[in-house]
């Protein structure tokens, strides 16, 4: 599949969710279900197996995991700093912030393998295990303030964050599922994404990005301008291996997470404004993160 159409899926199974809830008896009551679902079972389920199956070896690595969360800082700070604008509106933006800096997962594995085969796997792995709980919780912190939760509390309970704390402590300890058990949580994890992405288009209200706009492309260009440009400094910079500096660079120009319109929604945030995010992020995916990698390889 070309570069340009990788996210292709993804986007159509918005468009698919939006759909199935506007014109069928699977109306919004249904999808209210299917969010909870998603965001107390299905995601942390794949992000556990998705860590625990791939061993990490983060001193072969040291770099890439370095530039990975050096971008990912990067993302949280600007992401932060907009909040200082005049007239931004804070519920808006405790809900979308973390659109700028957290990333597609999935879409970051399947575009692993064929940039690198195993090995680049292992580095997104690496990736993965390291920048998501950072995302998860700097996502989590303005919408725990805005609404007046304790962010311990919600840190503690947060389940796409025990996940990936408890999946990248196996994997550093060499612990290993069963077979049987892996299989059942890999089958469990792999209904995730196409859930998740339905309920993002179930949720999407196309107006709901005309309360924000500059706001949403601020926070649109902070992850896919900004955040692809720091990292091709930075691994033209460190002189990184070729493999290694298209993995980090696409990193870096991935779509948000799914996930973010799911904890928006359960944490009291604007699910619209987000979802809006999500589905133009996906989009502009398609076309940035190619030209991304184009751009690498000019200026390496």
């Amino acid at each position: 599949m070309p570069d340009a159409l990788l996210l292709l899926p993804d986007f159509t199974l918005i468009v698919i969710g939006w759909l199935v809830c506007r014109h069928t008896p699977l109306n919004r009551p249904v999808w209210d279900g299917v969010e909870r679902l998603v965001y107390y079972l299905l995601f942390p389920a794949l992000l556990f197996s998705a860590i625990l199956r791939h061993p990490m070896q983060p001193s072969a690595a040291a770099t890439l995991a370095a530039c990975g969360l050096a971008v990912v800082s990067v993302g949280v700070a600007l992401a932060y700093a907009l909040r200082l604008w005049p007239g931004v509106d804070a519920r808006l933006h405790a809900s979308g912030a973390q659109v700028s800096f957290r990333f597609n997962s999935y879409v970051a594995l399947a575009l692993a393998e064929r940039l690198a085969g195993t090995q680049g796997v292992a580095w997104v792995a690496l990736l993965v295990a390291l920048c998501v709980p950072v995302c998860n919780i700097a996502a989590v912190w303005p919408l725990a303030r805005h609404g007046g939760h304790g962010f311990l509390r919600e840190l503690a309970k947060n389940p796409l964050i025990v996940s990936t704390a408890a999946g990248l402590l196996c994997n550093l300890l060499g612990l290993r599922l069963p077979e049987l058990a892996s299989i059942t949580l890999g089958r469990i994890g792999a209904a995730a994404l196409p859930l998740g992405l339905m309920a993002v288009g179930a949720g999407l209200t196309f107006g709901g990005l005309k309360r924000a706009p500059v706001l949403a492309a601020a926070l649109l260009s902070i992850r896919h301008a900004i955040l692809p440009a720091v990292a091709v400094a930075l691994v033209i910079a460190l002189q990184m291996p070729p493999p290694q500096q298209s993995i980090v660079v696409a990193f870096a120009a991935l779509p948000t997470a799914s996930s973010a319109y799911v904890l928006a929604a359960r944490m009291g945030g604007d699910g619209s404004f987000v979802a809006g995010l999500v589905t133009l992020s996906t989009l502009i995916g398609m076309v940035g993160l190619p030209l991304a990698l184009l751009a690498l390889r000019a200026l390496a």
